[in-house]
């Protein structure tokens, strides 16, 4: 079908929501081609989009294409096959959720969901103590708005592998588009093929999390939290609340669920635009500290005070801080603990985990690798191994009853790291300068490009693949020299993966990849020096490097 004809056959569909069929007739051609030139892409994340009619967005249809691909997958894999469903506060999250529910149960497969929005940590755990055999969160995690996404889980709690993926989107691919009916969420309630997941599952949620406490919050804390309009609002304030000695001011304007997001645009913990309001309150009251989850409550965002200012603690630092607290704090065992992060996160973490004799596993990007990390320990009988994990994009995780990274679990880690330092007098702030002078200065920086549309993609794939030429074709003296590792071609044993790495002289390192939801470049830099001024003058050399190759 050409594109014309697929919008035609939406805007002929008997059951088009009133919402699509006015979307469709608004479209000019462009855009027409923009939501039709492609089927939105399954991949071990599921689905992310902009919201909207069409095969390129997310909608009712897409989700129910998806989720009777998802449902064939099960009935193949399982002989009585059940999955649990969250959702965020995103536009349509709920609705997604409930005809995702609705489109096992008429599969014959059963379907437990939770009753109000949950955050992603307790969907992973939902699979797991419940005994599913698949999750799925309906979520688009810290993206805009106008963003919603599908994210699927196996049965050990974490996001699904590639392969499992790939089983899932040829068993999408047989699936019509457009769909004769809507499954009735309330007819799969009626038949008991679906369930209310109840609070003795929250519960025993909150009591895992609880469990890895290492010290009590002896010194009384005041915070200032913000959970961005998203699903960190009730679990987060309910862990404070039982850790006890925490003082909790809410940033009213961002303590609702609500889509839209008001407030931030870019829900995101990670840049300053988002946590601007936890900041200001901060300075206001006088508090200790700042911290806000992002819509799904899987990341986590904080900033200590710094004179008149307020300075954000990077994704990097934050994985330092409590991997360093985790070392000070802990009894080592007859085994090494484990440490795993991400090729992209911090190599701080090497000469830490040294000194205190502790295992350092680097993984893939994707949260679902140190989850699988978890995995083969248990496999071993050595799950207690497990001490850490974290990556760059303000992902931490201490336990293994989750298997993605919990920024309930990481609120908690924070809450008694800052209580401890504040006992000897210090910031978070102050920690991480004295880390600097054991270990050296480590820095490093995120750079992100945007291609849009079907000719973006064509974009990304054509500097993707120039990367790969031979050094000297790729017109980057600076790179002639470096050592390149092509993680496409499997590197120490990881899964194939679309990214590059450049190791250039004097520790610096380039990393680059396309973003896994976002039709993005991601370019990752990494360096040292004697002080944080040395090293950023040495990103600013990388930066230069980057943007050439990149074309902007």
């Amino acid at each position: 079908m050409t594109i014309q004809e697929k919008a035609q056959a939406w805007k002929n569909c008997p059951i088009m929501t009133d919402e699509l069929r006015q979307e469709l007739q608004s479209l000019h051609d462009d855009e027409i081609s923009d939501c039709f030139y492609r089927d939105l892409a399954f991949g071990t994340g599921g689905l992310r989009g902009v919201l909207g009619a069409g095969t390129n967005r997310m909608n009712v249809f897409t989700v129910i294409r998806a989720t009777r691909g998802l449902g064939c997958y099960l009935k193949e894999q399982y002989e009585n096959p059940s999955c649990a469903v969250s959702y965020d506060s995103r536009i349509h999250s709920r609705d997604f959720a409930e005809v995702t529910a609705a489109s096992l149960a008429a599969m014959g497969i059963r379907a437990f969901i939770y009753p109000a929005l949950e955050p992603t940590p307790m969907l992973s755990f939902a699979v797991r103590h419940l005994k599913a055999s698949a999750g799925v969160m309906i979520t688009a995690s810290h993206n805009p708005a106008a963003f919603n996404g599908y994210k699927v889980y196996g049965p050990d709690g974490c996001q699904i592998t590639l392969d499992a993926a790939q089983a899932i989107q040829t068993l999408i691919n047989l699936q019509p588009m457009l769909s004769d009916t809507v499954p009735d969420f309330d007819e799969g309630l009626h038949s008991g093929m679906i369930r209310y997941i109840s609070q003795e599952t929250v519960e025993a949620y909150y009591q895992a999390v609880l469990r890895l406490q290492i010290h009590p919050v002896a010194e009384p804390l005041h915070l200032v939290y913000s959970p961005l309009n998203g699903t960190g609002n009730v679990p987060v304030r309910e862990i404070m609340k039982r850790l006890g000695n925490i003082t909790v001011d809410i940033v009213s304007e961002q303590e609702k669920p609500d889509g839209h997001f008001p407030t931030c645009p870019y829900p995101n913990p990670e840049i300053r635009e988002a946590m601007q309001l936890a900041i200001r309150k901060m300075m206001e009251t006088g508090a200790d500290l700042c911290f806000a989850t992002d819509p799904d409550c899987d990341r986590m965002g904080a900033a200590v005070r710094n004179g008149n200012d307020a300075r954000l603690i990077t994704g990097n630092e934050m994985g330092i801080l409590m991997l360093d607290y985790l070392c000070r704090n802990t009894t080592a065992g007859s085994l090494p603990r484990v440490v795993v992060k991400t090729i992209v996160s911090t190599e701080m973490a090497e000469p830490v985990c040294r000194r205190y004799g502790i295992e350092l596993r680097n993984v893939l990007t994707g949260f679902k690798f140190i989850g699988e990390q978890i995995g083969l320990l248990e496999k071993a009988g050595q799950k207690d191994r497990f001490l850490f994990g974290f990556e760059e994009s303000y992902g931490y995780l201490s336990g293994t009853d989750v298997r993605d990274k919990d920024a309930v679990n990481a609120a908690l880690l924070l809450c008694e790291m800052a209580s401890q330092l504040k006992a000897e007098g210090k910031s978070l702030a102050d920690r991480l300068e004295e880390l600097q002078k054991e270990y050296g200065c480590y820095a490093q920086r995120l750079l992100t490009f945007q291609y849009d549309g079907e000719d973006g993609l064509n974009r990304m794939n054509r500097i993707m693949e120039k990367l790969r030429h031979p050094l000297e074709q790729i017109g980057q003296s600076e790179l002639e020299g470096s050592e390149r590792t092509d993680y496409l071609c499997g590197v120490n044993g990881l899964p194939s993966s679309d990214v590059v790495e450049f190791r250039l002289s004097g520790g610096r390192k380039i990393v680059v990849r396309p973003s896994g939801t976002e039709p993005k470049l991601k370019a990752y830099l990494f360096a040292s020096g004697e002080n944080q001024a040395a090293a950023e003058e040495v990103l600013d050399g990388l930066e230069s490097i980057v943007g050439s190759l990149c074309g902007k």
